[in-house]
């Protein structure tokens, strides 16, 4: 009896480099693997969407747009190339209007997509119906997702087999077109009894094609593609060493492996692929791997946090100086989930609850709402699917001044001016920017970094391995400050630059012992939180007023704004706009 061939996406080149590297790869490094994998005979590809999108402008000052040809071009004509949307949220962290939709759909299309992996982390049918339906009309093919998850210990009413059944009626009942389904879990927690039995009323309801994707951090992947493709799945999501197992899908060669001696086999060259494996873990090798991206996480099933969220989260951690704190972020993260609603850890619902927890441990339970948390209890997400904890959704509703609603966020985007693609027009033409469709979803998706960058203002931002530091203490240099040269040389503790003797002492920021500068006097504002400076909005001499804001601080992709302690004129700013500032550093002085 011939043995059932499996299909597989290969998700390496998109939600592998996410899981591990926060998606933080320059294509150049990468490209040369995606063409041996298609010469290994790999056909099918996540090829972009979800982070990709963003992370391209955000950290490798390139245009997602380019990338997108540039696959299309490496893989060959006939590859499938798929990407990844969030509904009504499609590209972005914030849901967009029914005009970027069916825009985003257009130039995904133009950019030489195949397929649209579409999915909204509250599994609320409506969601998918105009995203869904520009995805068709637009030519592309239209795999619509059910999202998936474990829910801590005790909570009921929600992820289970009855629940994601009903969820699916709903949206077959809406007569959402799409070519074939997948099951999606993100954080790797849903069991292998649900994941089969799930697969097994999908199968029953649709005879169109069904994949499964998982990720091994609470490591059970294996077993859940196993239980997945015995219960009649037809594709699972598996990726390539070292983007692969861990906080990753399971490797080809694991899945191959595993399916020995069965009625199922994948059809691919084994040797082939090690070797395209062995390539690629070459072409990254200069990149910082942290080791929790290779790990199980055996807290995970009480706090689903997923492999594309884990390490960058972690790595943000890490930039800050505080990655000491994630245990304790993790296990607050289970009390935000119990209390949220049952969304599906998935982006972007997965960063809200992160955020909400990093919240509740750096500035106490519930004292400081994170914006997209707090709009999701209120609803502006959508129908979460268990209603929130009403102690909760009170305190969002008090610090974000919002009411409660019920009503469609795809209906209030269409009325709110400011998401319309008449607005970012407006934006791209004050910048002086050419009005493209690809500017204006780009300044849609991607707000002020969006521009940054098509302005090309953007910087480089991916992690390289740190080199080991050669620690000079003596001798002569010439060294190039802004084009102008000088003669410096080094004693110890004091530096002579051009026949000029001063004493330095070097220690890790925040932690030198910093005199004040002379004349500086009054009141210091001191960075309240580890962060990002993205805006000063006052200089020295501004006369500013008590709770007036100074500054905004970005922490873990949340705008935090700084606001003066007091009345008074300010004096010396000690920091520069796009500056890594820790907690408590000096941020400027006030007279």
């Amino acid at each position: 009896m011939a043995k059932k061939v499996v299909n597989f996406m290969c998700t390496a080149f998109r939600d592998g480099f996410q899981s591990v590297f926060g998606m933080r790869i320059l294509p150049k490094d990468y490209f040369p693997a995606v063409e041996m994998a298609r010469d290994a005979g790999i056909r099918y590809f996540e090829a972009g969407g979800g982070a990709a999108f963003q992370s391209a402008f955000f950290y490798c000052n390139e245009n997602a747009f380019d990338v997108m040809d540039k696959f299309r071009e490496v893989a060959g004509p006939d590859a499938n190339l798929q990407t990844l949307a969030r509904g009504i949220n499609v590209v972005g962290l914030d849901s967009m209007s029914t005009d970027l939709i069916k825009l985003h759909a257009k130039l995904f299309k133009k950019h030489g997509m195949t397929t649209i992996r579409n999915f909204d982390a509250l599994n609320d049918p409506n969601n998918l119906i105009v995203s869904g339906k520009a995805i068709k009309e637009a030519g592309l093919q239209h795999q619509m997702t059910i999202t998936i998850m474990s829910l801590p210990p005790g909570c009921t009413g929600a992820h289970d087999a009855d629940f994601y059944e009903q969820r699916l009626r709903a949206v077959l009942d809406a007569d959402v077109p799409f070519d074939s389904l997948c099951l999606k879990d993100a954080s790797g927690t849903c069991t292998p009894a649900i994941v089969h039995e799930t697969i097994k009323r999908m199968r029953k309801l649709t005879d169109k094609p069904i994949s499964f994707h998982t990720h091994e951090t609470a490591g059970t992947s294996v077993l859940c593609c196993m239980s997945a493709i015995e219960a009649g799945a037809d594709t699972v999501d598996l990726s390539m060493a070292p983007v692969s197992g861990g906080t990753c899908s399971p490797d080809i060669l694991t899945m191959w492996h595993a399916l020995r001696g069965t009625d199922y086999v994948l059809d691919v060259d084994p040797q082939k692929i090690l070797e395209t494996e062995e390539f690629l873990k070459n072409s990254l090798s200069e990149y910082l791997l942290p080791p929790e991206a290779t790990k199980v996480e055996p807290r995970v099933p009480w706090s689903p946090l997923p492999g594309g969220a884990l390490t960058a989260n972690t790595q943000m951690l890490r930039d800050n100086g505080i990655l000491d704190k994630f245990p304790e972020i993790v296990k607050a993260m289970e009390e935000v989930v119990r209390k949220g609603g049952y969304g599906t850890s998935v982006t972007p619902v997965s960063q809200f609850y992160f955020q909400q927890a990093f919240n509740n441990v750096m500035q106490g339970p519930w004292k400081k709402i994170a914006e997209g948390y707090g709009k999701m209890v209120l609803g502006y997400f959508g129908r979460t699917p268990h209603e929130p904890d009403p102690e909760v959704v009170k305190i969002a509703a008090e610090q974000l001044k919002l009411e409660p609603t019920k009503e469609s966020p795809l209906a209030i985007n269409d009325r709110n001016p400011n998401k319309q693609i008449a607005h970012f027009r407006d934006i791209l033409k004050q910048n002086n920017l050419p009005e493209t469709d690809e500017n204006i979803f780009i300044a849609a998706a991607c707000g002020d970094k969006g521009i940054t960058f098509l302005k090309g203002e953007a910087k480089i931002g991916v992690r390289y391995k740190e080199k080991p530091a050669v620690k000079v203490t003596s001798g002569n240099f010439d060294v190039t400050v802004d084009g102008k040269a000088y003669q410096a040389s080094l004693d110890g503790d004091k530096v002579v630059v051009n026949g000029k003797a001063f004493n330095i002492s070097v220690a890790p920021a925040g932690q030198a012992a910093a005199k004040p500068a002379a004349g500086s006097a009054g009141a210091e504002i001191k960075s309240p939180v580890p962060g990002t400076l993205t805006k000063l909005l006052v200089k020295e001499g501004d006369a500013i007023k008590k709770g007036q804001q100074i500054a905004v601080l970005e922490v873990m992709k949340m705008e935090s704004p700084v606001p003066s302690p007091a009345d008074g004129v300010v004096g010396r700013i000690a920091v520069h706009q796009g500056e890594q500032v820790v907690t408590g550093q000096l941020l400027m002085t006030l007279n």
